[in-house]
Formats: C-alpha cells, sequence, structure tokens
C-alpha cells in the first residue's frame, strides 16, 4: 500500500523522509517545542532514532506520522500522526509538533482534522486520545478547540528533567 498523503487548501502531509532530520532535529532540540515534549535531541545522530520511531510505526502497524509542510512541499512546518493504535479497542493517540516560528498561523487547527478523519476512515477509529502535559496552556486550548474534550488529570504520572509532571487527558470520538 502506498503511504497516504492528505491536502488541505494550505498543507500537504507526507511521508516523512530521511531528508527530513534536519528540520526534525531543528524542532525536537528547540526549547520551546521541547518543553511540553516527551522527547529531545542534542545532535542530528541522535534524531535518527525518531526518524526510526516514525519508521517503525508504519512497519508495525502500529501508528502512522506525517511531514506537515506548505501545499507546494517548499516549507517544512512540523509533525503530526497517531500512535499507540489500538485496532481490538478502536484508539489511538494523537501527536503533533511544529516549529514556533510557525505557531499561531493556524495550521494545527488544519492538520489536525486531516488527522482525526483519516483515523476515523481508514484504521476504523472510534476514539483519539490526546496526552498533554498540563501546564501547556497553549495545546490545551488548542485541542479544545478542536473538538477534544478534557477527561482528567493523570497526576505525577510521568518523570521529566528529574520532575514529576501531570498530563491532561482529552479525546474525541468519531461521533463528536
Amino acid at each position: 500500500m502506498s503511504f497516504p498523503v492528505l491536502k488541505s487548501e494550505r498543507l500537504i502531509l507526507r511521508q516523512i523522509r530521511q531528508d527530513d532530520i534536519q528540520n526534525i532535529f531543528k524542532g525536537l532540540s528547540h526549547p520551546e517545542v521541547i518543553a511540553y515534549y516527551g522527547v529531545s535531541y542534542k545532535s542530528l545522530e541522535e534524531t535518527q532514532e525518531q526518524i526510526d520511531w516514525y519508521k517503525n510505526l508504519e512497519e508495525t502497524e502500529t501508528g502512522i506520522y506525517w511531514a506537515i509542510c506548505s501545499i507546494d512541499n517548499s516549507i517544512f512546518y512540523g509533525i503530526g500522526g497517531l500512535n499507540n493504535l489500538d485496532r481490538k479497542n478502536k484508539k489511538a493517540e494523537i501527536g503533533f509538533w511544529l516549529l514556533p516560528e510557525f505557531w499561531k498561523q493556524g495550521f494545527m487547527q488544519e492538520a489536525f482534522p486531516l488527522i482525526c478523519d483519516f483515523g476515523y476512515n481508514s484504521f476504523n477509529l472510534h476514539r483519539i486520545e490526546g496526552f498533554v502535559d498540563s501546564k501547556n496552556m497553549n495545546c490545551k486550548n488548542a485541542i479544545e478547540k478542536m473538538g477534544f474534550v478534557f477527561e482528567g488529570t493523570m497526576r505525577d504520572c510521568e518523570i521529566k528533567d528529574d520532575q514529576y509532571l501531570s498530563v491532561d487527558l482529552y479525546s474525541k470520538l468519531k461521533t463528536d
């Protein structure tokens, strides 16, 4: 099966390629991006781990991630996709990040529905979950604007930089 390319008015969501590594490193080493993100890298060599993770999702059919780019594919904005695909329970987790210079331009609001619709229609999902660091107000506001419902807070459930952090759980059902 060929990789599904998704399009909107301003965006193309395409397969992540090896030559995206510089942009992925730029994002996943940027202090503003990694402040609330689960992974970060200090070198291009380390960033290969993330490229391999994206490929592994496809190969094991446990998820899918896209490079989010301008419609002409000349500008790389960020990454988005689905992971922890649970076919039995018809659910998956959505993940997303943008380079800071593209924040507050509506790209997340344009890409999220494409990713969700793909999940509902191609993976036959009923539920898409979003896990957001409780302190990440921008992401929490954005995910709520896209129809995700706050379900609760998992207190002190993860450790980052030797500190406990709490994570808010959001979901969107196919019927929402």
